[in-house]
């Protein structure tokens, strides 16, 4: 399993530095053809594509750091440099918008002529050259991660194709305000891709319960397993984008090491199978418990009495 992990994470390193080469290239052509151009719209997607190399290059420095194995000071490893960088890079596109929906506001009031003919080539480039490294991306490991990267790559190339199209529009009725119009989109479809990564990422970094988890179904699902009377206590968070652990008290009756084996058994197999939870954390009781400010305390029978007292 490690070794596959490494295969993976080889693999998107290399396409990550090829993405970098080939977006810093982009860039440069961006800026030149846009000052030639006056397109407000090619300088949006040079900014854009700024903002995909910073995120290109956050992914591979988290991707190499995701590799180090845990330690003494980093029990879990590095798993959530990945969302951190995601973070930084979904907060980076929320920025890039609203500068963009600045400078359109700004020549919608006083429209500059375009070249036509430059922006739509140089768009052209665009949209192959973001489709290869998208696609690319979308083949390799898909964490949170990779996944906001993946986010750029894809808003670039249908906002480069938009670009085109605007060029064609320009060339076709002379109205020079649709260069920051298309802007306004640009901006738009940045800003939403960049709030949904966001949303995610803070979940996880704070300790919500991964996507798609709901804690009745896991506390069904424990409870289905032969000698399991109750389950309480149950937190499920995610330590990274793709690995989620839990912890739980599970009331069990007092019985011998060998049968309460057989159970932890069932009840990994049934959150592996149906959730994908690996991490685990479960204690098991055969005593009655209080809950005390969210803590579940076990305490004797005998003592149990004495409070119902």
């Amino acid at each position: 399993m490690h070794t596959h992990a490494s295969h993976g994470g080889e693999r998107t390193s290399k396409v990550l530095r090829i993405s970098l080469v080939a977006t810093l290239a982009y860039i440069v052509l961006l800026v030149i053809a846009g000052i030639r151009a006056h397109s407000l719209a090619l300088l949006s997607e040079a900014g854009h594509n700024l903002s995909d190399l910073v995120a290109l290059l956050l992914s591979l420095v988290a991707v190499y750091l995701q590799a180090r194995p845990p330690s003494a000071t980093k029990t879990y490893g590095w798993h959530r440099a990945g969302v951190l960088a995601a973070l930084v890079n979904a907060a980076s596109l929320v920025l890039i918008a609203f500068f963009i929906f600045y400078e359109a506001v700004k020549r919608l009031r006083n429209p500059e002529p375009v070249h036509a003919g430059l922006m739509m080539g140089v768009a052209a480039v665009g949209v192959v050259m973001n489709g290869v490294i998208a696609l690319m991306l979308y083949k390799s490991h898909r964490d949170v991660n990779i996944r906001s990267t993946l986010l750029h790559e894809i808003g670039d190339t249908v906002s480069t194709a938009a670009v085109i199209l605007g060029g064609w529009a320009i060339m076709a009725t002379g109205h020079y305000w649709i260069d920051p119009a298309l802007s306004f989109g640009i901006g738009a479809l940045i800003l939403w891709s960049g709030f949904g990564i966001v949303r995610e990422t803070l979940n996880i970094l704070l300790e919500g319960t991964p996507q798609g988890i709901k804690l009745e179904r896991v506390t069904a699902a424990i409870c289905a397993v032969e000698g399991v009377n109750d389950v309480h206590d149950l937190h499920v968070w995610s330590i990274g984008s793709e690995t989620a652990a839990l912890s739980c008290h599970i009331s069990i009756a007092d019985i011998p090491p060998s049968v309460s084996e057989r159970i932890l058994r069932e009840v990994k197999e049934r959150l592996h199978g149906e959730f994908h939870i690996d991490h685990t954390t479960i204690q098991f009781e055969n005593v009655v418990c209080e809950v005390a400010h969210g803590c579940v305390i076990p305490v004797s029978e005998a003592e149990h009495h004495g409070h119902s007292h």
